[in-house]
This record gives C-alpha cells, sequence and structure tokens, in this order.
C-alpha cells in the first residue's frame, strides 16, 4: 500500500505528544485559552486538545478544535423541574485515596466537569465545575456507541436487518474485509475477532497511525492536509474496508475485545439500510422527540462523514434526556422513540457475554459484568448499566432505582480500566442510587 505508507513518514513525530498513560498531561499549571487572542502557552490545537488541561477547555468546544455536522433540536423543551435536593452533592463517598469526600468534592478533585442525578422526572441535583456550565456542550467520545446502538434498534425492529447477518450483507465494501465473516450482533458486542486493537499510548499503533487521523480526532503531522486523491485511507469507512482484517487466531463471538470499528460499522449500516446521513437519522428519530433543550452535533471524520464510535455532543441535561428514555424502556414524554423490545435485549445477558468480560484481562477486576449492545452492564437483573466515553464521560442508568446520573470529564487518562478517577465516580454514584431507594429513616 504505498499510498498508505505516506501517512507513515511522520509517525515518530508524533511520540511526543502521547505519553504511555494515555495522553501527556499537557503544559501543567497553564489554563487553556487564556487573553484575547490566546497565548501561545495556553492555545488549545488539534495537536493537544486531548491533553490535560487543555482538554477541560477543549471537551467543552469541541466544535472549534474538530469539524462537525449538526443534530438540531425540535419542538417544546421537556422540562425537568429542580435541582430538588442539592444536599445531595454533600453526601460522604470515598474517594480514590480512601478519604472521605462529599459527592460534589468527590467528582470536582477527579476532573468532572459536570454531574447530574436525575429520579423519575425530576432533576435532584446538578453541579458544574470549572468553567462549565448548564448551556456547554461537552463531548461524549464512546457513549456515542450507545446511542447509535439505540438508533439501530428502529431497524431490527422495522424488519429490515438481520442480526445474523454479516455486515457485508449490506455493505458488499466489506467482502473480504475482518467484518465479513462476523455477524451483526457480534459487532453490537465487540466479539469480532479482528486483527485491529484500540492502542492509545503506542505512537506506532496502527490505531495513532492510520485510524485516528482518518477519523479526524486524533493529530499527525500534515495529516489533516491530505487530500482524497493522495490517500489510500482517508476517510473512516476506507480504514474499515482497507486496513482491518480478520484475526486468524480468534473465532468471531469467542472474546470481547472493545473495538471502537465495531461502531464505525454500525454507523455505516444505519447509512446504507435507512438511505440518510447518519446523523438525519439520528435528528429525526432520536433528538427530534426527546423535547432537548440545545441543538447537538457530531464530529465529523476527515471525509467529513459523522463518527459514529465517539463523536456526539451534547449538554448535560440534554444527555440525562436520553437515559431517562432508555430507562423507562424507550419510552418519553408519552412517545415511544426506541422500541420497548430492542431496550430490553441490552439487559438480556448470556453466560457467553459474562464469561467473554471475565477473560478479558483489561477488565476482569472491573465492576462491569458484560458488554452488550454496545452498553457497559453492571448488574442486568436491576436494570444498571451505562454508557461510557474516554476521559470519563458517563451515562449511568439503574431501572431499580428510577434513577439516572451523567457525568462529562475531562480524566488526563483516556482508559477507564484500572483508572481511580473514573472508578471512585462509578462507585460513589452506585452508592448514591441504592440510597435513593431506601425510605427515609431506613
Amino acid at each position: 500500500m504505498t499510498k498508505l505508507r505516506l501517512l507513515t513518514f511522520s509517525a515518530v513525530l508524533v511520540a511526543a505528544h502521547f505519553s504511555v498513560s494515555g495522553w501527556a498531561d499537557g503544559a501543567k499549571g497553564v489554563s487553556p485559552m487564556q487573553g484575547v487572542p490566546p497565548t501561545r502557552e495556553s492555545q488549545v490545537t488539534m495537536a493537544n486538545y486531548r491533553d490535560h488541561p487543555m482538554s477541560m477547555w477543549a471537551f467543552a468546544n469541541a466544535g472549534a478544535v474538530l469539524h462537525t455536522v449538526m443534530v438540531p433540536r425540535e419542538g417544546e423543551v421537556r422540562l425537568l423541574p429542580g435541582p430538588l435536593r442539592p444536599e445531595l452533592g454533600e453526601r460522604p463517598y470515598t474517594g480514590p485515596d480512601g478519604r472521605e469526600l462529599s459527592f460534589d468534592t468527590l467528582f470536582e478533585t477527579n476532573y468532572a466537569d459536570g454531574v447530574l442525578v436525575v429520579q423519575g422526572s425530576r432533576l435532584l441535583h446538578e453541579a458544574y465545575f470549572h468553567d462549565f456550565r448548564e448551556s456547554s456542550h461537552h463531548i461524549w467520545f464512546s457513549m456515542t456507541k450507545s446511542l447509535v446502538s439505540s438508533v439501530f434498534g428502529l431497524l431490527v425492529a422495522d424488519g429490515k436487518v438481520d442480526l445474523g447477518a454479516s455486515p457485508a450483507s449490506y455493505i458488499p465494501e466489506l467482502k473480504g474485509s475482518g467484518f465479513d465473516r462476523v455477524t451483526i450482533q457480534q459487532v453490537l458486542d465487540h466479539a469480532t475477532a479482528i486483527d485491529f486493537h484500540e492502542n492509545y499510548t503506542d505512537p506506532e499503533s496502527e490505531f495513532l497511525r492510520f485510524y485516528a487521523p482518518a477519523l479526524n480526532m486524533g493529530w499527525m503531522p500534515g495529516a489533516a492536509d491530505v487530500q482524497p486523491a493522495d490517500a489510500e485511507i482517508y476517510g473512516v469507512q476506507d480504514f474499515l474496508v482497507k486496513f482491518i482484517h480478520a484475526d486468524p487466531a480468534l473465532s468471531p463471538g469467542d472474546a470481547f475485545d472493545y473495538n471502537s470499528s465495531n461502531a464505525d460499522v454500525l454507523g455505516w449500516l444505519i447509512a446504507r439500510i435507512s438511505g440518510e446521513t447518519l446523523q438525519d437519522f439520528i435528528q429525526k428519530n432520536l433528538w427530534a422527540k426527546l423535547g432537548a433543550e440545545h441543538d447537538a452535533y457530531l464530529v465529523a471524520d476527515r471525509a467529513l462523514m459523522p463518527v459514529a464510535t465517539g463523536g456526539m455532543n451534547t449538554t448535560l441535561r440534554d444527555a440525562a434526556r436520553f437515559g431517562m428514555m432508555l430507562r423507562d424502556r424507550g419510552e418519553f414524554a408519552g412517545q415511544q422513540v426506541i422500541p420497548a423490545q430492542w431496550v430490553d435485549a441490552t439487559l438480556q445477558v448470556s453466560d457467553k457475554l459474562k464469561t467473554n468480560m471475565a477473560a478479558n484481562p483489561k477488565y476482569s477486576h472491573e465492576l462491569w459484568s458484560a458488554y452488550h449492545n454496545m452498553w457497559w452492564i453492571l448488574d442486568a437483573a436491576q436494570g444498571e448499566y451505562c454508557a461510557v466515553g474516554i476521559y470519563g464521560q458517563v451515562i449511568y442508568i439503574n431501572r431499580s432505582a428510577d434513577t439516572v446520573m451523567v457525568w462529562f470529564s475531562s480524566q488526563p487518562v483516556a482508559s477507564a480500566a484500572r483508572n481511580p478517577a473514573f472508578s471512585a465516580k462509578l462507585q460513589a454514584a452506585r452508592a448514591l442510587a441504592v440510597s435513593l431507594t431506601r425510605k427515609p429513616g431506613v
């Protein structure tokens, strides 16, 4: 692949911008975007936008750094009465170092930008930190996968897609790729046995050399200036077709291996089967029906196609409205937005899915019991599960507690696995949800 190699010459230059812990901590002690124009030291750029503390500004202003497409709101705003119980922010929970901290302090000191608690239709508590506000948008990163999976259920319910079929049955371009031999259900469960792996830390990895620049969400010198005629892999769909191969050592379904490219396939399926762009499908079938306060937007890849794997941007409250709809089996404000059967299917977790999670060394010591339909499952029997994005983005749903919590973060380390800041916030949220089910005085 001669043209493909055109993008590898500068890969070594990327090393200076990443650390082995995830992404570099950036310029310590420098607040982003100080002054008009910003000082050189505080300037957020494509090269440093994922580095803490520059990420504190960039994640709330992703549309300034990256290409985006709009997902407009429609109709009346569905109001969230409250916050009705601000004292919840003072409840004590255990932080990563074992010290007892208030709920709000725990979140703030562990890189949260905002956190919100909803029970039923009532907004119980919300808190915003640093310069983040009610009207601020924040990038979801991989929580987007869970949203795309949710709207995909509309096509399943309409009989337009067979979960047992190969994605190549609907997208012939995928024939011969690593996705040819898998089922769509295996795509949804990240059990595709492909020879491509998620790696945020190695600057020589295929993930950072080819995938991130194609997404237009990772920086490499000159990559953003590459023209379609000069590169075999330009956008993400090129990457899926021309780069991803089957892993001969694995069979599809045999292992859980979290891989963002699976969600790219799902987004492509939605567009191909529906005949609409992904952003229009999401807008018409989901965002227009949630009573959202604000427009949303999706990051676009280098070919200006919406990034299904991690591109959604919304306010905190609008993310909560999405979570509330799913907590209520796809119903919102008296309207069935997502088929209840599809929402329920996420919590129908097989022993095989549990075994696959337990066998993955990266997640075997984490709280998750399974991964299914692009959702992270905690306790299926209680209806407790999450959408999760790198750097600490979470939509936490607990049906048994009738509760949804959402928090956005700018954690310095990308991955949630073995991340003390991520774990402390999740455990505090779970404990708070349990407490909300108790009667006063119990």
